[in-house]
């Protein structure tokens, strides 16, 4: 039996998407402080039955991220800067796509292997030779964060992030959907995707010292190959964290997790957090739009009023 569906999202350009059970809901300020809304049903891919199977789930939410965050970038990218919507072709996203996982994987999974080999003449356990690996991998990650939240754009782009895991926040609180009453919540979040970076790292130090130290050309091949299976694990190990947060092992397990997204957040302005609120509500009314058996999702949410009356969360029909 199904859990209580959560929902959740991530910062783009000047927006937030959230990701609700049955669409997708992205809202973006324009230039001149109009905000934008904009919903689509998801497609069956994403909401199958399939996604209810363990470790499968971990990397089809992986690869629903990638996608449904490349669409939804290229998106906000357009109504940021106030030009026409272009249209997003297959093209763009699978492009984009393959950038990002080449990107990572080399630079994350690779190079930290390849900077190891040059040291293992030194090195003559398997297992330290893998705890340098991964700390080399924790360091090139820490780095990478810590050299992007340098640049203006990407600190602002942080500061969306913030404003969309005080939102999450709120609402799973049950506390009223304005500005006022999010802002005092956390801008860290169990299930948030840095989280999920620090858990993967740590699995895959534990299945790449189990390998031990085979040929390096083996050992490229495993940090390619295994990465579904250790973004599965992962999924799940960070499911069960985010449900029993309530337990006091748990939490100080998963402390460095959350800590590691003050990396990755910012405090936000009350305009970016109105943004949040409107890109949830937008989720919410198209998820119970759904639940009625309208039709026309679109239209219905994108005339709704403006996010800055007050909302409940408990005066608003949830699905089930």
């Amino acid at each position: 039996m199904a859990g209580p569906f959560h929902y959740g999202g991530q910062a783009v350009i000047e927006g937030v998407m959230i990701r609700g059970q049955k669409a997708v809901s992205i809202a973006v300020r324009r230039p001149d402080g109009e905000l934008t809304l904009h919903t689509q049903p998801l497609g069956t891919i994403y909401t199958g039955r399939v996604r209810e199977v363990p470790l499968l789930r971990g990397v089809l939410t992986l690869a629903e991220t990638l996608i449904l965050g490349i669409r939804s970038l290229i998106y906000s990218a357009n109504i940021s800067l106030g030009e026409d919507e272009q249209q997003i072709t297959p093209g763009m996203v699978w492009g984009m796509l393959a950038f990002a996982l080449t990107f990572a994987v080399a630079i994350f999974f690779v190079l930290p292997l390849l900077l190891t080999s040059w040291l293992d003449a030194y090195i003559s356990s398997s297992i330290l030779s893998n705890a340098v690996e991964g700390v080399i991998r924790l360091g090139l990650f820490l780095i990478y964060l810590k050299a992007i939240g340098l640049l203006p754009d990407i600190r602002r782009l942080f500061a969306y992030h913030g404003a969309e895991h005080k939102t999450i926040n709120a609402y799973e609180d049950g506390a009223a959907m304005e500005a006022n009453a999010v802002r005092k919540y956390s801008t860290s979040h169990a299930r948030c995707g840095t989280a999920f970076m620090l858990i993967v790292f740590v699995i895959a130090f534990i299945v790449f010292a189990l390998l031990g130290r085979p040929p390096l050309w083996l050992r490229i091949a495993s940090r390619i190959v295994l990465i579904p299976v250790i973004a599965g694990i992962g999924y799940e190990l960070m499911r069960f964290s985010a449900a029993h947060m309530g337990n006091a092992l748990v939490r100080a397990i998963y402390a460095p997790s959350l800590a590691l997204q003050a990396l990755t957040t910012g405090e936000p302005d009350e305009g970016q957090l109105e943004v949040a609120l409107y890109a949830l509500r937008g989720a919410v009314d198209a998820d119970a739009a759904e639940a009625r058996g309208a039709t026309r999702t679109e239209e219905m949410v994108n005339d709704s009023p403006s996010p800055e009356g007050l909302w409940s969360p408990e005066a608003t029909e949830k699905p089930q």
